[in-house]
């Protein structure tokens, strides 16, 4: 995927493909939405038990809500090229340094509630987000100096250094939230904000831990849109029970592994399709503070064991394609790969190396063919997984008995969605299976593993970086690209992180996790495809691309 500068563009309502007169996606007339009830969509994907929160600065709800409920200033799709599309802010510009942009927002969006939203929304949101770290998700504030509004219509968003990469957390990875609400909080922190009141085009009609119920926003500022009226999204622990509802029509989207999609899915019904984009990595997050895990030839010695291509096809049924040390994704982002640097390094299936790594660091095999350390503490580890994803289960079967092959013990606890997540936040963990959100090149994901800023002591939330990877060289590098504007300088700099994850192996990418996408078109049409990639697919997860997907479909 080329990489475009963001400098050079200047985002107005109109000249995007499909902009109509009345917002960024266009659409037909309320009286003719009135009169088209527009079907309910019923979403599958196993997540764990709905907690009833919606916040959109909550790692466990955000999902839930932003693009659905609370809607970002752009959309920027990480499946064309970052493309930006206008959303609650019809335009932006930067200041001749990169140091400053200003977004000009639209006129006649309101709340819910019917209160006019305006630049003071906006500006009390990222001030929020200053004023408690633990809601700014994407750290946003390590390189802003300040948000202010000018007017009803003009945010300025003033940055310590040149920062144009960070467009895309400001601009795309923030719902924007109603101050005349919020202020209200008492501790943001700890708001569950069970009725939300935002500016999209759904609203929370009805949550139970086994269901969110959506309905259509009447008043939404996109005339005509959504053309669908409502939605459910039932909770599932596990992947069966959701293939079920799926495979049999009664949900009509999902977002879930399914292990054989032809006899279990495709075979159902001839309006039954998938499509299964690769954008980041399902890796082995490695916590850096576990005394053991610290020596990096033990983390070399991991990477050696795993048989990449072996787990996808196992575990994945072969639809997640094997991932490499560089933490590339091919090919979304084959242009990215250092490719003499990961041929360089070796890294490939060897369990006899993975285990001369050992022996050399002084470590020693025991009488149950164990390692251990040289005062007598064996190679055994935990690793967290999400139990619901059954695919995760049997790619950790598979990593066991490897890690197993070359003396080290790989105990797996298959956890419930929400003992996992705050675990995975916290720390608390030898070893974990999971994935970072990524974004529209490799530079997100790298930023989201390494940057330690974005990380916590243990015992304490981390919104991204899990392993607690702390080097101020590496915070450095992840700084400096920030500040470039040249795609040539960008690539350099991501071809240094790609060296340290071959060099200091702080975690160790498995399989290239993709966006699990399996629609009907029975009822709903306007679905994105590979030949109009309009969104990331992945089913009522990755945001605000969901929601830019729900906004597209319409009855037959």
């Amino acid at each position: 995927m080329a990489k475009r500068n963001w400098i050079t563009r200047f985002c107005m309502v109109g000249l995007m493909a499909g902009l109509g007169i009345g917002g960024a996606l266009g659409g037909t007339p309320k009286a003719a939405q009135a009169a088209d009830a527009g079907g309910t969509l019923t979403i599958s994907d196993a997540q764990f038990l709905w907690t009833c929160g919606f916040s959109p600065f909550n790692p466990n709800s955000d999902f839930l809500s932003v693009g659905p409920v609370y809607e970002t200033l752009m959309f920027v799709n990480t499946l064309q090229d970052a493309k930006t599309t206008p959303w609650l802010a019809t335009s932006y510009a930067w200041s001749d340094d990169n140091k400053v942009i200003t977004f000009t927002l639209r006129h006649g969006v309101k709340w819910t509630d019917g209160t006019p939203f305006s630049a003071a929304d906006v500006a009390f949101t990222f001030n929020m987000l200053k004023k408690y770290p633990a809601l700014d998700l994407n750290t946003v504030w390590a390189v802003l100096s300040s948000v202010t509004a000018q007017g009803d219509d003009k945010v300025i968003f003033t940055f310590k250094t040149a920062a144009v990469p960070y467009f895309y957390y400001i601009a795309d990875q923030v719902g924007i939230v109603a101050e005349h609400v919020w202020s209200t909080a008492k501790d943001p922190t700890t708001y569950q904000d069970a009725k939300p009141v935002g500016t999209g085009p759904f609203t929370i009609s009805r949550c139970t831990p086994q269901d969110v119920s959506y309905a259509r926003n009447p008043n939404y500022w996109q005339p005509g849109l959504p053309k669908i009226a409502g939605m459910e999204y039932p909770a599932f622990t596990t992947n069966p029970p959701a293939n079920e509802i799926l495979s049999t029509g009664q949900a009509q989207w999902g977002g879930q592994f399914i292990p054989n999609m032809k006899a279990e899915y495709l075979s159902k019904s001839k309006f039954n399709h998938y499509w299964f984009p690769p954008t980041v990595n399902v890796a082995i997050f490695i916590n850096q503070t576990n005394p053991i895990l610290k020596d990096v030839a033990v983390r070399k010695a991991m990477a050696f064991a795993v048989n990449n291509a072996r787990v996808a096809m196992i575990g994945e049924y072969g639809y997640e394609p094997p991932a490499n040390q560089a933490g590339i994704v091919t090919p979304t982002f084959a242009p990215w790969l250092d490719k003499p640097a990961l041929t360089a390094a070796g890294y490939k299936y060897d369990p006899a190396k993975a285990m001369a790594i050992l022996q050399q660091a002084g470590y020693k095999k025991g009488a149950d063919g164990i390692f251990t350390t040289p005062d007598g503490k064996p190679l055994s580890f935990t690793i967290i997984n999400q139990s619901a994803y059954t695919d995760w289960v049997a790619a950790l079967q598979v990593v066991a008995q490897e890690f197993q092959a070359v003396g080290i013990k790989l105990n797996v606890a298959n956890l419930a969605g929400n003992d996992y997540n705050a675990k995975l936040d916290n720390g608390q963990f030898d070893l974990a299976y999971g994935y970072e959100a990524g974004g529209p090149t490799p530079y997100y994901e790298f930023r989201q593993w390494l940057y330690s800023p974005a990380s916590a002591a243990i015992g304490q939330s981390a919104s991204t970086n899990w392993e607690r990877y702390i080097n101020k060289d590496t915070d450095a590098l992840i700084e400096s690209y920030a500040t470039s504007t040249s795609t040539a300088q960008q690539m350099a700099i991501m071809s240094k992180l790609q060296k340290i994850l071959l060099d200091d192996v702080p975690l160790i990418p498995v399989t290239e996790q993709v966006d699990w996408d399996q629609y009907s078109t029975k009822q709903f049409v306007g679905w994105p495809t590979p030949k109009d990639p309009y969104a990331q697919p992945l089913a009522g997860y990755t945001f605000p691309d969901w929601a830019i997907i729900v906004l597209h479909l319409h009855e037959k």
